[in-house]
C-alpha cells in the first residue's frame, strides 16, 4: 500500500479529499454553484458570453403545464427530454420520432403520450435531480453527432470532458458510449474515457472501468490517434466557462454536432477524477503548473489556451 501511494504522488495524481479541500471549496463560490447545476441558467449563461448550446424548445415548470408540451413542440418530432438540475444522465430520454398515440425513442421503443408525462411528473417531482427537490423539465433539440466517433462508439453521443482551472484547459477526454453503457457516454456505466492531447486535439489513452483499452470492445477500432473535430472553438468554449461562472474548477461537458460543432451541454463544479486514468497523467501536477504562473498570464480566454497548449501538450514520441 505504501509503495502504490508512493506511485500516485510521483505521477501527481490528485485525490478526492484534495480536489474537494484545495480546489472545489477553494475556488469555487457556494453561492455560485445554480449557475451550473440547474441547466437552464446555464444555457442562459451561454447565451450571453455567445457560446452555443443545443437549441432550447421549451421548460416546463409545473405540473399544470405539462398539457401544453405537443403545442409548445409543434411539429417537432425529434428532441430530448432531461431534467434541469440532473446529473449522470438521470431522467434523459431521447426522443426520435412521433407517432400517432405517442413517441418513439431512440431504441424504436414506442412511448405513450400518458407515459412521457409521467416521466416529466417524476422530473418535476425532483426523482432525478441532484439535491431532491423540485425541478424542470427541458425540452431541447436532438444532438446530431459529428461521424469523427463513429467508428469508436456503440449508439448514443459522445461528449467531451475539460477540466479547467483558473480558466485554463488543463486536461481533456472524450467519452465514448458502449453497449455495457447502453449507448450513454457515462464511464460509470461502462462507457470509454480517451485521454486527449490539450495541443492537438488527438486522442491518447483510454480506460473502461478502471482498466486501459487500446480498441473500442464492441466496434474493435483504435481509440487513440482520432483528431477531435474545431478543436480550438472546444478550447474556447472551456476556456471561457470561468468569465461566464466565476467558478475556479469546473468541468466543461460538449458535444460536437455535425452541423454547428461544438456545443456546450452543462458545466460541472464537482467533476470526478477518472479522466486521470485516461489520460495516464496526474492533474496534480498540471494544477500546480498553473499555480505557479501569475494571473496576468491568464487575462484572457486566448491566452489561456495558447499558455495550456504550449505547456500541456503530449510530445508526438510519447503518444500510444
Amino acid at each position: 500500500m505504501l509503495s502504490m501511494l508512493r506511485q500516485f504522488r510521483a505521477v501527481g495524481l490528485l485525490g478526492m479529499n484534495r480536489r474537494n479541500g484545495d480546489y472545489i471549496m477553494r475556488c469555487n463560490p457556494r453561492a455560485r454553484y445554480p449557475l451550473v447545476d440547474n441547466k437552464v441558467l446555464t444555457k442562459r449563461l451561454a447565451e450571453q458570453h455567445g457560446v452555443p448550446t443545443p437549441t432550447l424548445y421549451h421548460v416546463i415548470e409545473h405540473h399544470g403545464d405539462i398539457a401544453g408540451m405537443n403545442a409548445a413542440l409543434g411539429d417537432r418530432k425529434r428532441f430530448v427530454v432531461k431534467p434541469a438540475r440532473g446529473t449522470g444522465g438521470s431522467g434523459i430520454v431521447l426522443i426520435t420520432d412521433r407517432s400517432a398515440d405517442g413517441f418513439v425513442n431512440q431504441n424504436g421503443d414506442r412511448i405513450s403520450s400518458v407515459d412521457l408525462a409521467y416521466h416529466i411528473s417524476d422530473i418535476l417531482s425532483g426523482i432525478h435531480s441532484l439535491s431532491g427537490l423540485e425541478d424542470s423539465a427541458i425540452l431541447e433539440a436532438l444532438i446530431y453527432p459529428d461521424p469523427v466517433f463513429s467508428s469508436v462508439s456503440y449508439e448514443g453521443v459522445p461528449d467531451i470532458r475539460i477540466i479547467v482551472y483558473r480558466g485554463v484547459p488543463v486536461m481533456g477526454m472524450v467519452r465514448l458510449p458502449t453497449s455495457m453503457s447502453d449507448g450513454k457516454a457515462n464511464l460509470h456505466r461502462g462507457a470509454i474515457g480517451a485521454g486527449i492531447d490539450i495541443a492537438s486535439g488527438k486522442t491518447l489513452s483510454a480506460v473502461c472501468r478502471s482498466e486501459v483499452v487500446a480498441v473500442h470492445p464492441d466496434t474493435g477500432h483504435r481509440v487513440a490517434g482520432i483528431q477531435v473535430p474545431q478543436w480550438e472553438q472546444v478550447l474556447r468554449i472551456a476556456a471561457t466557462a470561468l468569465d461566464m461562472t466565476g467558478l475556479g474548477y469546473l468541468g466543461v461537458d460538449m458535444v460536437i454536432d455535425r452541423e454547428r460543432g461544438p456545443l456546450l451541454l452543462e458545466l460541472n463544479a464537482r467533476p470526478g477524477l477518472a479522466i486521470q486514468i485516461a489520460n495516464r497523467v496526474g492533474l496534480r501536477l498540471r494544477l500546480d503548473t498553473v499555480d505557479a504562473e501569475s494571473a496576468d498570464a491568464f487575462a484572457t480566454p486566448d491566452r489561456r489556451i495558447a499558455w495550456a497548449r504550449e505547456r500541456f501538450g503530449t510530445k508526438p514520441e510519447a503518444a500510444p
